[in-house]
């Protein structure tokens, strides 16, 4: 066996996918949801929507990143597919311009599915006379007044374009003939939408288009003679001087003003209003990019609107979305109190099926709780309304010791995450921003108390942020325990946090930097040796993306022995399975649906000495040494069962998993069962767990008086309408 290990060249690029190109890969899946007609008409165009808010931190971040590699002459190839700066970026335009033509053409089919609601999406030029007055008295009452057109001469220099934000370019002929040019910024505070009705017809122009109609008005006494709508998208991922900062906060406001004026790294032009034959020269040498990066589309930029679109037809045709769901009671839970349970047993939550209120009211009732004599928390993404932030404020104003460590350098939550941070402090709290050159992207809350007068730790461990938004559309895990080790290393970890200390020893804890890798590559090795003592070598892994070269290396290293390895990532996946003497044990799995899979398991047999562990981090480089992470241990064997039967379901999913060959392309899952959406499955079980409860307390007469049984009153109470 040794020997066969040792034939082949694991740095063979051709046994990895490269990072862009299968995010890339990625991003299509979710495309494909928008063109699977099983999806109800408006989830389709919010899948089209997604697939737009994705790109556009793509360019924003790793397009960007890769151009200033090659701006600084940096010609190294990755360390897996062997793919130089300038060939990634090749291998991007090529994939990427075909899945924007499919998203334009799958946009433009479901607009004509949209006519048979009496919804039309269309442009003022198609609209009859009674409607074209209309836009024409709201242009000149609401629009006009808004617009500032900017000329382009020698006292008028080329304006600074806003990253994302949409513009018109207009060519104008004066009256001696010459051409002169001008820009025309789409004000971003009016409604981009303009709905109007006729004769029980529901028409939608975007104020792009409108304006455009109308723009002679801009340039009276002129020629108008081309028009036609542009987007840039700027370089957004600059760096942040932590080393040199005297208050990262001040550091972190600084950047984002810089963040608005980045390099440009896209141009995108609605090409339904400019002859094919039209360039675009003068824009390209402006804003200093190249023909590889514009994209002409056949319909209206920033495909993101559509989300505006089906907020405002959802009432109206509820038909055509997904069934309401409200997540449930969780079962681990039920109707006892979260406090007096977590003394007994360890408590499982896997949100969205089950309700996130537990956790945001194991946070508030432990703010109100004179019992209470610490608070601490980690927080990286949040709502823009977060009760949680509300509990933590609370908290310190009740006089208890709250510590919240707020993640500044969240991409693209930054300045969410510094009002956040001022508000804490106001309220009271210690507030921590993180680590130098490291974001704290862990999920743990310590809450100490008095119980019966010891002092008692009660920790809270997930595996998706504290945002009660996101957690009705992500699928995430949790664990709240008052096993004593644990508790331990939750206040050893903080203290390291906030003060100064080595890193702690942990007992149960694992913690990145870099230990999260070195367990991983360890319990692998386990994992080979008892394969080869027992036979029955197993690994299942679920994560949202898998990049790390080590790590990859020691799976074909498993497979190589016989370990059978189950892999189901969402994302992006540089390994390439099925592979004959490299990775032929190995089955990629990946999962796109109504819900974000955004939780991390890890599962290795050990010949029946099961492991299981729950994570913040994916087995990416940059989760496990650039990040401070938590990998923890389910430690109930009945939380290990059910996550089991969860993975199994999932690998068994025949309607929404795809399956990745040994050649990097996804597939529909054949071998899976067609009657399985595992998202569905998932669902069902949940509301049918919560209606054997709800009808076991309507039996049995059980009183539930308790103010912190509120969650489970409210269900019974729906339950009983």
């Amino acid at each position: 066996m040794e020997a066969n290990i040792q034939k082949y060249n694991l740095d063979n690029p051709a046994f990895y996918n490269n990072r862009e190109l299968s995010w890339l890969d990625f991003n299509y899946r979710v495309l494909e949801e928008a063109l699977d007609p099983n999806n109800p008409l408006l989830e389709q165009l919010k899948f089209l929507a997604i697939h737009s808010s994705n790109l556009d931190e793509f360019f924003m971040v790793r397009v960007a990143g890769l151009k200033d590699q090659v701006k600084m002459g940096f010609n190294e190839r990755e360390n897996k597919a062997q793919l130089t700066p300038t060939e990634q970026l090749v291998g991007i335009e090529q994939k990427n311009r075909e899945n924007v033509e499919l998203q334009y053409k799958r946009f433009n089919e479901l607009k004509e599915q949209l006519k048979s609601y009496n919804i039309f999406i269309t442009q003022p030029e198609r609209l009859n006379d009674t409607l074209i007055n209309q836009l024409n008295e709201q242009f000149n009452l609401e629009i006009l007044p808004t617009l500032s057109p900017l000329g382009i001469d020698a006292y008028r220099p080329f304006p600074k374009l806003n990253n994302k934000m949409l513009n018109l370019f207009v060519d104008i002929q004066l009256t001696d003939g010459e051409i002169k040019s001008a820009i025309v910024p789409v004000p971003t505070l009016l409604e981009r939408i303009i709905k109007l009705e006729h004769e029980g017809n529901k028409y939608i122009v975007f104020l792009e288009d409108v304006i455009l109609y109308f723009i002679d008005q801009l340039f009276n006494g002129f020629e108008v003679i081309n028009t036609y709508t542009f987007r840039v998208t700027r370089n957004a991922d600059l760096t942040i001087h932590e080393d040199g900062a005297e208050d990262l906060l001040i550091e972190i406001e600084r950047f984002l003003k810089e963040r608005k004026s980045g390099a440009a790294v896209r141009l995108e032009i609605d090409s339904r209003h400019i002859n094919a034959d039209v360039k675009s020269l003068f824009l390209m040498n402006e804003i200093e990019i190249t023909e590889k990066d514009i994209y002409r589309v056949n319909g209206p930029l920033d495909l993101t609107v559509l989300f505006s679109l089906v907020g405002q037809l959802e009432d109206l045709f509820p038909e055509l979305l997904y069934k309401p769901y409200t997540p449930q009671v969780p079962q681990a839970l039920s109707d006892h109190n979260i406090f007096d349970l977590a003394l007994k047993k360890d408590i499982f939550f896997h949100h969205p099926y089950e309700s996130f209120m537990p956790i945001v009211d194991f946070i508030r009732e432990a703010s109100e709780d004179p019992d209470t004599l610490a608070i601490k928390q980690t927080l990286y993404r949040v709502s823009s309304d977060s009760p949680i932030i509300e509990a933590l404020k609370n908290a310190a104003e009740n006089g208890k010791q709250v510590t919240v460590l707020v993640e500044l350098k969240a991409r693209f939550d930054e300045e969410n995450n510094v009002q956040w941070a001022k508000r804490l402090e106001d309220a009271g709290c210690n507030v921590i921003y993180g680590m130098t050159f490291l974001k704290t992207h862990s999920k743990i809350t310590l809450v100490i108390k008095k119980v019966q007068g010891k002092v008692t730790t009660y920790v809270h461990l997930g595996t998706g942020n504290y945002n009660d938004k996101t957690a009705k559309i992500y699928t995430d895990m949790g664990i709240i325990t008052t096993n004593p080790k644990i508790g331990e290393d939750a206040i050893n970890f903080f203290n390291y946090l906030s003060g100064y200390s080595l890193k702690p020893e942990y007992n149960e804890l694992i913690v990145a930097p870099f230990e999260i890798r070195d367990f991983f590559v360890e319990l692998l090795d386990q994992e080979i040796q008892s394969h080869k003592k027992h036979g029955n070598g197993l690994i299942i892994a679920k994560m949202n993306s898998l990049t790390d070269k080590k790590v990859i290396n020691k799976l074909f290293e498993a497979s190589q022995c016989g370990v059978k390895i189950k892999l189901i990532i969402r994302g992006i996946c540089c390994l390439k399975p099925g592979i004959k003497g490299v990775s032929e044990n190995i089955d990629v799995i990946s999962i796109v649906g109504r819900f974000l899979e955004h939780s991390r398991i890890y599962y290795f047999h050990h010949n029946g000495d099961e492991k299981m562990y729950l994570s913040s981090a994916d087995m990416m480089t940059r989760n496990m040494i650039k990040r401070v992470e938590i990998l923890f241990p389910v430690l109930d064997q009945e939380y290990v069962k059910r996550l089991m039967s969860y993975l199994n379901l999932q690998l068994n999913d025949g309607l929404k998993g795809r399956i990745q060959n040994s050649n990097g392309i996804y597939e529909y899952n054949q071998s899976g069962n067609k009657e399985i959406n595992s998202q569905d499955m998932l669902m069902k079980e949940a509301m049918t767990f919560t209606k054997f409860e709800m009808n076991n307390q309507i039996k049995i007469g059980k009183p539930m008086t308790s103010k912190r049984n509120s969650m489970f009153n409210r269900f019974k109470k729906k339950f009983k309408k």
